[in-house]
């Protein structure tokens, strides 16, 4: 494995990871803000176990860096719109935000921490495994050509390198912004075109096109159909994606934010048999959707149908619901339209 210490001196090989803000939790549960994506330079301190004046003296030497991760500091009416929304009281003229990708940078720069070493060695040892184990498939996963090893190879990274980097310029950039999201929608329409190559070989194989994702689907415990989803969302070019697991708000499993920047709150719903998604759950979440965190884009995603009267409150709420028939094309590579830009 690569000695952490690597991450102190690369950017680059920074880069290349700031997309596993799950690390953070895996080493350490890191408090948010109640608007789910946030902390204070206070919370980062007190995850990193270190002085706030460690972290301020750490953003005044890496601020471009940190900005470029998600670090921002809010003044005047953006303050005040801030406040009203989290419910956080406090008379500072300013507030300086961490997002996950932020505390992530921090913990790839920060030396006198074990907290964050014990996350950069994570980290590598993530990439580590990366690098050296094979590509998941599903058991005894049936024998495939040349070719087709390749296009799948060319789609793992796409989705998982040259994606995730577009964001990261996106968010960046500024005159050349139209440019970059151009180039990123011909990249992603390449990956589609693969993935639809696959299931048209499916269905000349003899296979049903989404046969594996529903049986996959199926194994599925709710754990797992979270981190699943949450990996959908990375794929589609949402970031800051958080699993909720231990910080769960009235229904609310998933939040992330979407590549053009609105925010996305995410309902999971593990349901077998004939279930479906009964109209209690709905009301939950909409609740939550509109009137405790106001997310921009609210997503239902179930492995069953809805009931009546939950897709008629979905619908009157705006909650874009994905049954599971969506979720398994969802899964096939096609993309929800709602997280592409309007």
């Amino acid at each position: 494995m690569i000695n952490e210490s690597v991450l102190l001196e690369s950017k680059s090989m920074r880069n290349s990871v700031l997309d596993r803000t799950d690390t953070l939790d895996r080493v350490k549960a890191l408090s948010l803000l109640p608007d789910g994506m946030h902390v204070t330079t206070a919370m980062v301190a007190a995850y990193f176990q270190v002085r706030v004046k460690a972290i301020r003296s750490l953003v005044i030497d890496h601020r471009a860096e940190l900005e470029a991760s998600g670090y921002r500091v809010l003044t005047g009416t953006e303050l005040s719109a801030f406040k009203a929304l989290s419910g956080i009281q406090s008379r500072t003229p300013s507030l300086a935000l961490f997002s996950r990708r932020a505390v992530l940078n921090v913990a790839m720069l920060l030396r006198d921490s074990e907290v964050a070493r014990q996350v950069r060695v994570y980290l590598l040892g993530m990439e580590h495994l990366a690098r050296t184990q094979p590509v998941e498939n599903s058991p005894q996963p049936p024998v495939v050509s040349l070719d087709d090893r390749i296009d799948q190879r060319i789609t793992h990274i796409l989705g998982k390198t040259v994606v995730p980097m577009f964001n990261a310029l996106i968010a960046a950039s500024g005159e050349h912004r139209r440019e970059l999201i151009a180039l990123r929608q011909d990249i992603e329409n390449v990956k589609r075109r693969l993935c639809q190559q696959h299931r048209r070989i499916s269905i000349l194989e003899g296979e049903a096109p989404t046969g594996h994702v529903r049986t996959l689907l199926k194994s599925m415990t709710w754990q797992q159909l979270e981190h699943h989803v949450a990996g959908l969302l990375r794929r589609d070019g949402c970031t800051d994606v958080i699993v909720r697991q231990a910080n769960r708000d009235r229904g609310i499993d998933i939040t992330a934010r979407t590549a053009d920047g609105r925010t996305v709150a995410v309902q999971c719903k593990k349901y077998t048999g004939h279930r479906v998604v009964p109209s209690a759950a709905m009301q939950k979440f909409a609740g939550a959707a509109r009137a405790v965190i106001q997310v921009d884009v609210p997503l239902s995603v179930a492995t069953c149908n809805y009931s009546g009267e939950a897709q008629a409150i979905a619908d009157l709420s705006g909650i874009i619901t994905v049954s599971l028939e969506e979720l398994e094309a969802w899964s096939a590579g096609s993309r929800l339209k709602v997280l592409q830009q309007p």
